[in-house]
């Protein structure tokens, strides 16, 4: 690739910076790749992919493994509840257009880490754990290269540099100044289960500021994340997160019960509060670049996250591969990507508060409008998404 003679070095080893990594990779670039953990450490909890997701891990070239290791929803079908259990409505979630890819797969996070990072050693992608970035020296004016220089106190020379280092990029605050997350007053809260053999398809609860979701993310296990209205960031106790994650759902029935029973140590529990990003424009300095979470972090209720971070990877890779002007192809990244991610994350904080309703007046109320309408939401929400997609193309 004639604009990455000297190679690109990637700061963050998340879906954003793995994605990208192994699709420069698989265009002849030389790439290293820091992690500032020392070996790799993933949130143990699940994700879920959606089709258009699994449409960008298909262009990565992971897809099958993907599908081998994950739990694929047959037919793309989404149950709600209220918090006593009784049906509220359901949706079908649509394959991505022009494709038969399935609607929506689980998989645990740390099983999707480990196919791409497998995929990242098998094309020879350079690793550097422990490992981050002191200092950038970026003369792009001068036809010198970027020069990083590491903790370790050795030093790289690329064309480009890419923050991929999630909410609280380091590269960001080097570059952008103390940018603080945005608290959105939620949080979310994450358990691994056993799954029943008879449950199949994703679940979600709708209670009185509250939600619980349950997702199958293999054919063994399931997990269930659930948000909860948390103003003013609180703490809780990391040794009684069982007994909290209990307390706080105890009133949800019906496909919960037995689950949240089933918490019995803090060591199931994941908590954390729901923040998010939105870097102005442009989010590029010279040649040093944020993506994903670094640029755009949303909150997870659209559980678009993960897809945003894969299809940054894609986009970025072909504009790079088909550019002259490296600046120019940075500005055009981010022209390009900012409308869509915006989008994502507005969707996802109306849908957030939606879910975080407090009276039971306005729950009984949202759940009447679900029955007519919620299918209607999804499929409007997925042709805005592949509209964007034509706008770009």
């Amino acid at each position: 690739m004639k604009l990455l003679r000297r190679g690109v070095v990637i700061v963050g080893g998340g879906i954003a910076g793995c994605s990208l990594a192994i699709l420069l990779a698989q265009r002849g670039v030389r790439v290293t790749v820091l992690e500032k953990q020392d070996v790799w450490r993933f949130n143990s909890s699940g994700i879920f992919v959606y089709s258009n997701g699994l449409a960008e891990l298909e262009k990565v070239g992971v897809l099958p493994e993907i599908l081998k290791t994950g739990f694929v929803i047959e037919g793309g079908r989404n149950i709600y509840f209220d918090q006593h259990g009784e049906v509220i409505t359901e949706t079908v979630y649509p394959s991505a257009p022009g494709t038969t890819l399935p609607s929506i797969l689980g998989i645990r996070r740390a099983e999707l880490h480990r196919v791409l990072t497998d995929r990242m050693r098998a094309l020879g992608v350079a690793i550097r754990l422990g490992t981050t970035v002191l200092s950038i020296d970026d003369h792009a004016d001068d036809g010198h290269p970027l020069v990083a220089t590491l903790s370790d106190g050795s030093t790289l020379e690329a064309d480009l540099l890419v923050g991929a280092d999630g909410i609280r990029s380091q590269v960001r605050r080097m570059l952008w100044g103390d940018m603080e997350p945005d608290d959105t007053g939620f949080g979310v809260w994450r358990s691994i289960h056993a799954r029943p053999p008879a449950l199949r398809e994703k679940i979600l609860m709708m209670g009185v500021g509250k939600r619980l979701g349950i997702m199958p993310i293999s054919e063994d296990q399931l997990y269930i994340y659930a948000t909860t209205n948390e103003p003013g960031h609180p703490r809780y106790e990391p040794s009684a997160l069982h007994l909290t994650m209990r307390e706080k759902f105890a009133e949800f029935a019906g496909p919960a019960t037995a689950l949240l029973e089933d918490i019995r140590d803090p060591a199931q529990v994941v908590y954390t509060a729901v923040e998010e990003i939105r870097l102005p424009l442009p989010w590029h300095k010279g040649r040093v670049l944020l993506i994903g979470d670094a640029a755009h972090a949303s909150t997870p209720f659209m559980g678009q996250g993960g897809t945003m971070a894969v299809e940054d990877g894609n986009v970025l890779a072909d504009l790079l591969e088909g550019g002259t002007d490296l600046l120019g192809v940075l500005r055009q990244f981010g022209l390009c990507r900012e409308p869509k991610c915006q989008f994502v994350q507005e969707v996802s904080r109306r849908v957030g508060e939606a879910g975080g309703l407090e009276s039971a007046a306005t729950c009984a109320a949202r759940n009447d409008r679900m029955r007519v309408q919620a299918q209607g939401d999804v499929d409007s929400f997925y042709r805005r998404l592949h509209e964007f997609d034509l706008a770009t193309a």
